[in-house]
């Protein structure tokens, strides 16, 4: 990394079409070549949102990530390095109906290929390498992937300025902005279900998700900071009915309580307990470790974790 460096992100986008494997490429008029689709991150975005935007905007397709599949660096010019997050993203039957896109004076056309045209087609050995990752998935059977994510509550108050009981403490001003800027990232997952401790600062860390979902938040003491002080919580029952369930889901609790959710999660799933995952419950405030899970193959384990952090 360098101060000049330029983020993008972008996405392996696929689709199963009778029974084969076809992988979204798309040719850019502008430079004459054919590569991923991706883009550069604009102000105030986080990597997940903008790699979910730019596929939309360059190919016309509504996506939500799945499993990270590396990420590429090359050098524009001299002192000037290209950041790129890429993810895997299905595109569904759905989408691509709904899909308006045109050849313009940026994409000239796209198409579906197999993963050995796909390599023989794209224009840069950078995004065969990402290629390459993502045939890995394939390889191993764990492509398509459904989403954890265990998220801590916003900046609250402090305790020292608060008079009321500790679960009562609010979001502070700031707080209530990494609320907001959460919500597109999150989204960018495909969440569809909310948790939350009872703690004001966690409801009110869900609640502009939530709204914009228009789903109800499920709020349970079993993941608060009180329950987890007196020895009362059960993250157990709450972490692995998320794991059954096989749906995308928020889980929004507390530093404290966030290594057992993460624990929980690795045993749920059979992964052996390792240093990652000490890392991903180390969250700051307003943070989310995204943990991928297997939809198909159960016995897999955790298949990929990754931290995001919001720079409000």
């Amino acid at each position: 990394m360098t101060d000049t460096a330029v983020f993008a992100a972008g996405a392996v986008v696929w689709r199963i079409v009778e029974d084969k494997l076809r992988i979204l490429l798309i040719h850019r008029t502008k430079y004459r070549d054919v590569t991923l689709p991706k883009g550069k991150v604009d102000p105030g975005e986080m990597l997940a949102q903008t790699a979910v935007r730019e596929v939309h905007e360059e190919t016309g397709i509504k996506v939500h990530l799945g499993v990270p599949v590396g990420v590429s660096r090359y050098w524009m010019r001299p002192k000037r390095q290209k950041v790129v997050h890429y993810w895997a993203a299905e595109a569904t039957d759905a989408a691509i109906r709904a899909s308006s896109f045109v050849p313009n004076s940026e994409i000239s056309g796209v198409e579906w290929v197999s993963l050995k045209k796909a390599r023989s087609h794209l224009s840069y050995p950078v995004d065969v390498e990402i290629i390459d990752n993502f045939a890995r998935l394939v390889e191993d059977g764990v492509l398509r992937t459904f989403p954890l994510i265990a998220l801590r509550h916003g900046k609250a108050v402090a305790r020292s300025d608060w008079e009321g009981s500790d679960a009562t403490r609010p979001l502070t001003d700031r707080g209530q902005r990494q609320a907001s800027a959460i919500v597109a990232p999150l989204r960018a997952f495909g969440v569809k279900r909310i948790v939350s401790s009872d703690a004001v600062r966690c409801l009110q860390t869900v609640a502009p998700l939530g709204r914009k979902l228009g789903h109800p938040v499920k709020v349970t003491a079993k993941i608060s900071q009180d329950a987890w002080e007196e020895g009362t919580g059960d993250i157990r029952a709450v972490v692995g009915r998320r794991v059954r369930a096989r749906k995308p889901a928020v889980l929004c609790s507390h530093g404290p309580v966030l290594p057992g959710i993460l624990s929980e999660l690795a045993l749920a799933t059979g992964t052996m307990h390792g240093s990652y995952v000490d890392s991903a419950s180390s969250l700051e405030v307003a943070a989310f470790s995204v943990v991928h899970l297997s939809a198909t193959n159960p016995g897999s384990g955790i298949i990929s974790i990754e931290t995001h952090t919001p720079k409000v």
